[in-house]
């Protein structure tokens, strides 16, 4: 099984005052941000990581790094991990694109919805090269690894949506905060969705057990009648 946490970055200028940043250079996290990396850093500490790959936005990179802190890691970046392609909508105040025809599109049939301008992308494009790029990190660094990946709030969504067997038209459903984690494992059959939007709960459960001998098949069997949790017997 590989395991991938999905960290969204923290708080930034642009989240705080209501302005979609897109691929925007320059937007960095506000104080609150600051403080959300290095909380969510302190809660990661005991999980052994891989690897660490942000997408090469300032802001994501800023997040990770504070995961980095104390890891002998280097920060690897991909950018197919970067923020949905606004195009047009870029810069623009949420309240302004709120009034924008395609803004209901992207509520009720993201799928279909493909942003302004040259530089805009579909979110169905935004979801493929996310999954592509999860999928071949987790290939890459093998079946026991533990990962993390610093993204943004729609591409995490977009992520979710698939391992979740969901349309891309139901990832408005999915909410995903800043510097939440969300945990995804995938095995041979499929993924399993471990957490969502977790801001604070314990990750003693992300950290890799003793290597053990067990039937192989169960790494991709789900626990019929839903099982004991991860927490004490």
């Amino acid at each position: 099984m590989t395991t991938v946490i999905l960290l969204r970055h923290g708080r930034t200028t642009a989240n705080a005052s209501g302005v979609l940043a897109g691929w925007t250079l320059g937007v960095q996290l506000d104080d609150a941000g600051q403080a959300q990396a290095q909380a969510v850093a302190q809660r990661l500490a005991p999980v052994p990581l891989a690897a660490v790959v942000s997408s090469p936005l300032e802001r994501c990179r800023q997040t990770a790094g504070a995961v980095l802190a104390g890891r002998d890691l280097e920060l690897r970046t991909d950018d197919r991990l970067g923020e949905a392609r606004y195009g047009d909508w870029t810069g623009r105040p949420l309240k302004q694109l709120a009034k924008e025809p395609l803004w209901k599109v992207v509520q009720q049939h993201p799928s279909a919805a493909v942003f302004p301008g040259p530089e805009g992308e579909g979110l169905a494009q935004t979801q493929a090269r996310a999954v592509a790029a999860v999928r071949q990190w987790n290939a890459e660094l093998g079946p026991d690894a533990v990962w993390l990946a610093c993204s943004h709030g729609d591409v995490i969504k977009a992520v979710l949506a698939d391992a979740f067997g969901l349309h891309l038209d139901q990832f408005q459903r999915i909410v995903v905060d800043p510097a939440s984690i969300s945990v995804v494992t995938y095995t041979e059959t499929r993924p399993f969705v471990v957490r969502v939007n977790d801001t604070g709960g314990d990750v003693a459960a992300l950290i890799p057990p003793k290597r053990r001998r067990r039937r192989r098949a169960a790494d991709s069997d789900a626990v019929v009648g839903g099982g004991a949790g991860d927490g004490p017997a």
